[in-house]
């Protein structure tokens, strides 16, 4: 990919992004898809995809009551020293925010071990995503992941002319690193990892995977979700970042969204090769849709640690508490490392969730493996308690 080549006018006039791609690309990718679902009465929000697929959810008022465990959130952020500074920082709202966005990405930079021209900020990370998909297969090509996996650069790609070639977790719920590197062919474009894996909550094996990146890379761009690392056992020790700092051709992204709290502050970003970023920099400004509060917000809480191991440490308490129910109750639940757990039910997914709506408790449904799934984000023990007295009554 030449970068001389390219420009947002080229790229517009070649026809490739068409208009339901432009469509698809805001954070409201789901919201809209649920609206549309239910409008159709449509059992799945993708109808074009029979082997991995979300169940629509009902049409119901949500109430304040209702107690939302359905988009992986953090109970108890943002930290409140995160919500003083976003508060002092709305004052100077008159004013652009970059030189305050420069001290944030300096302070990534440390962190990181790499230099500030190997980051792109974002609203978060899946506006990152969606960015990678837009450049990497507005010529078509495919993208390797997982099946299944998280789906926002997935259905970007697919959306503006790439191919999804997906490859079954293993027996123990980690990639096949083997079978998605046998896959790599001339049109593959990228390979992407959720690492852990979005929506099953496992990981993979660090060093295995830092090998598998380093090698891949050689032939291919790695791009490795780690928007839920924080919360994993090791946390940030199994980042792929030295691979970034090594020069290797992979992209690490982060958000804010997940241990940080901050879901509705939207802050995220990517590390990778500085030519990379400045490809994808053609089509975004990055940081232009990050609010001034919000970099605040996002600066602060990198120097909070212990408001983001009491977070930890919190979640994982709750998550024990819901596995130990789950399992006492015959649910057969996938191992997780993350703020949300999936297991199979024995239910259809569309069904189950209006019986659960119903019970005031808002969570997901998947079908793939030819199983019927629900995926429970990790609220506060009160509201897991809420979950399982719902699970209950509908199934025990």
């Amino acid at each position: 990919m030449n970068s001389t080549n390219f420009n947002r006018r080229e790229w517009l006039k070649k026809g490739s992004l068409t208009l339901g791609a432009l469509a698809l690309v805001p954070h409201d990718i789901w919201s809209s898809n649920v609206a549309n679902a239910q409008k159709n009465n449509s059992t799945f929000l993708y109808s074009s995809n029979n082997y991995f697929n979300e169940y629509t959810p009902p049409l119901v008022k949500e109430e304040a009551s209702l107690t939302i465990l359905r988009s992986n959130e953090n109970p108890y952020g943002p930290p409140p020293k995160s919500v003083k500074a976003f508060q002092n920082e709305v004052f100077g709202g008159n004013r652009y925010s970059w030189k305050s966005l420069g001290g944030l990405k300096e302070k990534i930079a440390k962190n990181e071990g790499i230099k500030t021209n190997q980051i792109l900020m974002g609203p978060g990370s899946s506006d990152l995503l969606e960015k990678v998909a837009m450049v990497f297969f507005q010529n078509g090509g495919n993208v390797i992941s997982a099946d299944p996996s998280y789906m926002s650069l997935i259905v970007v790609a697919k959306s503006v002319g790439g191919n999804w070639k997906s490859y079954k977790l293993l027996e123990d719920s980690q990639h096949d690193l083997d079978a998605m590197e046998a896959g790599i062919d001339e049109n593959t474009k990228l390979v992407y990892i959720c690492n852990p894996n979005n929506p099953t909550g496992s990981i993979t094996d660090a060093k295995k995977l830092r090998d598998f990146c380093s090698r891949v890379s050689e032939k291919v761009p790695v791009f490795v979700d780690e928007a839920y690392l924080e919360l994993s056992k090791n946390g940030l020790r199994d980042s792929m970042n030295t691979l970034v700092a090594e020069g290797k051709n992979v992209i690490v992204a982060r958000t804010f969204s997940k241990i940080h709290g901050m879901a509705g502050l939207r802050v995220g970003y990517a590390i990778g090769k500085k030519e990379t970023l400045d490809i994808i920099s053609e089509i975004t400004r990055g940081g232009m849709g990050i609010t001034g509060p919000s970099i605040a917000a996002a600066s602060s809480s990198l120097d909070n640690q212990e408001f983001l191991d009491s977070c930890k440490t919190k979640i994982t308490d709750a998550r024990n508490y819901t596995i130990a129910y789950l399992k006492e109750n015959n649910f057969s639940c996938l191992p997780s490392e993350t703020n949300f757990l999936i297991f199979e039910i024995p239910m259809e997914g569309r069904a189950f969730l209006k019986k659960i709506y119903a019970k005031n408790v808002a969570v997901k449904s998947f079908k793939f493996w030819d199983k019927n799934w629900c995926r429970v984000s990790i609220g506060t023990m009160d509201e897991m308690k809420k979950f399982t007295n719902a699970m209950t009554e509908i199934f025990v």
